[in-house]
């Protein structure tokens, strides 16, 4: 019996201000479940940059660690992204929300001189160099456009985000709410999700569908 594909999904803290968006996380999972596939959860073993009020929008004068947060989202389950080992998977996919910006890389403070995390960008180089598919959410395609450079990518049609990936060499198409952007150079799924100002049923869809054109390229 052939072994189910098999996806890691990094999560970035839990809480679309400071970690993970916890809607795409978890439509994520749904969509890879639906679809036959299964998955582990990565998150790098770091603190957070800093920690929001979700309901105030204000910060918070406390310390979290970004695997401790995720593995909320993942219900205990989760590892270390420093484990984190290309060869045993299929498929590598970033949900999104401001932990990709603030956590994963530091995008939402510099920009396109930002700086990636080294257990983020070895993921990434890794797969791509054996050629396994990569799908990124909302504002995580950053990261691709960081490390890859000449990828083609979505973030939805933010001007001022879609100006900044193209700086760091990639190349921007607009989407609306649920379309995948496909890069086959690199097997790069992208899709917009919060970017936009979605609902959850949009996030459903959008989640949803990269993973089944991830799925295509397996």
């Amino acid at each position: 019996m052939k072994n189910k594909p098999k996806f890691a999904v990094v999560l970035s803290g839990s809480g679309v201000f400071d970690g993970a968006e916890i809607h795409e996380a978890t439509l994520t999972l749904y969509a890879i479940i639906k679809h036959n596939a299964t998955y582990d959860i990565f998150a790098p073993d770091i603190n957070q940059y800093h920690v929001i009020n979700h309901i105030t929008g204000e910060e918070m004068k406390e310390t979290r660690n970004v695997l401790v947060e995720s593995a909320r989202i993942a219900r205990g389950k989760i590892y270390s992204l420093s484990k984190f080992n290309a060869n045993k998977f299929d498929a590598l996919i970033f949900p999104g929300g401001f932990g990709a910006a603030k956590n994963l890389s530091d995008f939402a403070f510099k920009g396109s001189g930002c700086h990636v995390i080294e257990d983020v960008a070895e993921a990434i180089r890794n797969m791509v160099k054996l050629n396994k598919p990569i799908g990124a959410l909302c504002i995580a395609p950053v990261l691709l456009a960081k490390i890859l450079g000449d990828v083609l990518i979505t973030i939805g049609n933010n001007q001022a985000t879609a100006e900044a990936v193209e700086l760091m060499g990639a190349t921007h198409k607009n989407t609306t709410h649920g379309e995948t952007i496909l890069d086959k150079k690199y097997k790069i799924v992208t899709t917009p999700c919060y970017m936009l100002d979605a609902n959850i049923l949009q996030i459903a869809e959008g989640a949803e569908n990269a993973v089944k054109e991830i799925l295509k390229l397996m």
